[in-house]
């Protein structure tokens, strides 16, 4: 029987608390790794990426090494991995911003009322512009979209709603997949042997590269559409039944206003795709210098295959030794599609708050 007037055992006891790393010690790593860089590119005379990938390096690693040293082992893993986290964020966003900065600069200069209200019909050497290439751009989309969108949602509401488990479901998602994966050039040949099959070797028009790029849209729209219906609650649906509502009209009225949003943004991604594409168009809408606001008639020139076309014969050198015409016009074509992707995105956005539910909306 133990003694109440015994002394109590020693216990070991661990600390609570642990030395800190100040709030300064980031800025004086980056310090110290921007001196070391400089001096390692310097020695070695390379450039100011090289200086500027050494440097995130040697912060990366030094950091943590410190807070290995003062800390302990879970602080110096947790910064460790921080800076990985920011460092992939920083080579991710770096060269977007360095795209889009090259383009601003090399193509802000050529983009003009002029170079946006006119074509090159019966242009040589410096002027023109891609007034053409615009209209023929957005008309090959906007058929493609009218094509891909009803296809694929229907194909995404029969894969989530009707055919679940049936041996038709799962070849349609196969085949789903594997489209998902072609070339943009095997779509283009498939559009050009449908068309040359049809109507002859000399057929040429925008509603070919329209077909040919909903070849490429159809399975993002499908891929896209599927997930978001499979999102809905299915109490949404058992709701809906419960009352005696049928099951096209509580997909009509329940489940695909519940994944508007999201189906509109698997457009958005879809339209993104191709809008950029060049080698089908190439093959079906072909090249030219004028203006053709009919799809269905005579060859119609996008913007992609402008700036191929531009880069490709851009013209003689100029006196003055500058570049030629043509490297201009295409830096100002690259920079309005990019601003009219945008343009798109900031639509489908809008177009998804107005159309979300309305909790979605209020959150």
């Amino acid at each position: 029987m133990t003694s109440l007037d015994s002394p109590p055992a020693e216990v070991d006891t661990l600390p609570i608390s642990h030395p800190r790393l100040p709030s300064w010690a980031g800025l004086v790593v980056a310090v110290i790794a921007v001196s070391l860089a400089g001096l390692i590119t310097l020695l070695l005379d390379w450039g100011v990426v090289a200086l500027a990938v050494v440097a995130l390096l040697l912060f990366t690693v030094g950091l943590p090494i410190w807070s290995l040293i003062l800390e302990n082992r879970r602080s110096a893993v947790d910064r460790l991995m921080t800076n990985l986290v920011w460092a992939a964020s920083l080579v991710a966003v770096l060269p977007l911003v360095w795209l889009v900065w090259m383009v601003v600069a090399k193509g802000g200069g050529a983009v003009n009322g002029e170079f946006l209200m006119s074509s090159m019909r019966n242009v040589v050497g410096a002027g023109g512009g891609i007034h053409h290439a615009i209209f023929g751009t957005l008309l090959v989309t906007l058929v493609a979209a009218l094509i891909s969108v009803p296809i694929g949602l229907f194909t995404a509401i029969y894969l989530v709603e009707y055919g679940k488990g049936s041996r038709l479901a799962r070849w349609t998602t196969f085949l789903v997949d594997v489209m998902t994966g072609i070339p943009s050039i095997v779509a283009g040949l498939f559009a050009l042997a449908l068309f040359v099959l049809i109507f002859g070797p000399e057929i040429r028009n925008g509603f070919m590269g329209s077909v040919a790029l909903s070849l490429l849209m159809i399975p993002i729209v499908v891929r896209s559409s599927e997930e978001m219906l499979r999102l809905v609650p299915d109490d949404l649906r058992e709701a809906s039944y419960a009352l005696g509502v049928p099951k096209w009209r509580t997909i009509v009225k329940v489940v695909i206003p519940t994944a508007l949003g999201g189906i509109i943004t698997g457009v958005t991604l879809a339209v993104a795709r191709v809008i950029g594409e060049t080698a089908p168009l190439l093959l079906t809408a072909g090249l030219t210098d004028s203006d053709n606001f009919n799809p269905f008639s005579e060859r119609m020139t996008t913007l992609p295959v402008y700036i191929f076309s531009q880069f490709s014969s851009p013209g003689v050198r100029l006196p003055d030794g500058s570049d030629p015409p043509g490297f201009a016009r295409a830096w100002g074509a690259a920079l309005v599609l990019i601003v009219i992707v945008m343009a798109l995105n900031i639509i489908a956005r809008i177009i998804g708050k107005i159309f979300a539910p309305a909790s979605s909306r209020r959150s």
